[in-house]
């Protein structure tokens, strides 16, 4: 499933094809109510996928943050 999401790193739109379900993305999208760990959600994705899925930032964003 092709997912967009802004950055909260660089405020940058982003666009990644990720082996979602849209209930998979409907339950990380409300996980602050119901308490459901991502990792719980979709133990299937890396954790640079489920990075992506809950704050918009890429590995390379992550990447160039550390090396400032």
């Amino acid at each position: 499933m092709l997912i967009t999401r802004t950055s909260q790193l660089t405020g940058k739109r982003h666009e990644l094809d990720i082996p979602v379900t849209e209930e998979e993305i409907f339950r990380i999208d409300n996980r602050w109510h119901s308490g459901e760990l991502i990792q719980n959600i979709v133990p299937h994705l890396p954790k640079e996928q489920r990075e992506y899925l809950m704050s918009g930032a890429t590995p390379e964003e992550w990447e160039d943050l550390l090396w400032i």
